[in-house]
């Protein structure tokens, strides 16, 4: 089973409508597992109209709590928490007892340790929850972190682990990655073990900064990676610009996508663009996937 894994140095290049076209063309061939690993901001199942199957909750990281009965309000708390988050009493309301700001705590525990009538405790986090889906073109495994939590790393390599152990249950020949974007924990717990990740870019004026980040955390985590253009023909000459640092690179450009309306019809429809038009776009995108194909000797 190989693993590929889609990324970009930032939100909105067009990541998850690659994605969404590969998983389509790639069903008519193979058995594939599909895995939204955005889970900040999953919408993948946007354009794949999956049936929900399974729900489970998510806990991860603690947030202090302070009791109110315990509580003799001698301000040790507040003074050693970095973040702000310990609130001191203001009114009768709160009976004289200090209390905790739940979005400021990062749950580091200080107050913890230094409370000298042990009024407050560490209680875990329901963080999120995880899903399980039937897709058109195979099982899809995608999340939701709930806002303000923390943690979102730990949340991407659970749904990238159900999906590898249901790509293996089922005898899937591919786990597509749809990943987060940018360069931070989530990025990097997307690409683990990934065999391929391809690397989405547009033609602006950050594209080169843009690729250049995401391409050295990939080569920094051994992970081999290709490049697609989208939207290539809005600025030509920032499209050169990028085939130009990936020569300089040594990293294959495998398409150029170029802009057309009909990709954001096919999304408000709810559908691939592969399997809403045979244009000039599909047709770029089937040679995208054919390259991957072949990188990937599937």
């Amino acid at each position: 089973m190989k693993q590929l894994v889609i990324l970009s140095g930032k939100g909105g290049t067009g990541k998850t409508t690659v994605a969404a076209a590969l998983a389509h063309l790639a069903s008519q061939a193979l058995p594939i597992v599909l895995a939204d690993a955005d889970v900040d901001a999953a919408n993948l199942e946007l354009v794949l109209e999956p049936n929900q199957l399974e729900e489970h909750e998510f806990w991860s990281g603690k947030r202090a709590t302070i009791d109110p009965e315990l509580c003799t309000s001698c301000g040790v708390c507040e003074s050693v928490c970095r973040f702000d988050a310990i609130l001191a009493p203001t009114d009768a309301s709160s009976g004289g007892a200090y209390q905790v700001e739940a979005l400021s705590c990062e749950g580091c525990a200080s107050c913890y340790y230094q409370c000298p009538e042990d009024a407050i405790s560490m209680e875990d986090q329901h963080a999120g929850l995880w899903f399980r889906s039937d897709s058109r073109f195979g099982p899809l495994f995608h999340a939701h972190l709930f806002a303000g939590q923390e943690n979102s790393g730990k949340l991407v390599t659970l749904v990238k682990q159900q999906g590898r152990l249901a790509a293996s249950d089922l005898d899937a020949e591919l786990l597509i990655i749809d990943g987060p974007p940018g360069i931070g924990c989530p990025v990097i717990s997307a690409s683990a073990g990934a065999d391929m990740a391809l690397l989405v870019v547009e033609p602006t004026v950050s594209g080169v900064h843009d690729l250049e980040r995401i391409l050295g955390t990939t080569e920094h985590f051994g992970v081999p990676a290709v490049v697609v253009i989208n939207k290539a023909d809005l600025n030509e000459k920032r499209s050169m610009e990028v085939a130009a640092f990936c020569a300089g690179r040594d990293v294959a450009v495998v398409g150029e996508i170029p802009y057309d309306t009909v990709v954001t019809e096919a999304m408000v429809h709810g559908r691939p663009v592969t399997a809403y038009t045979d244009g000039a776009v599909t047709r770029a995108l089937a040679g995208v996937w054919h390259c991957v194909k072949e990188r990937l000797m599937l």
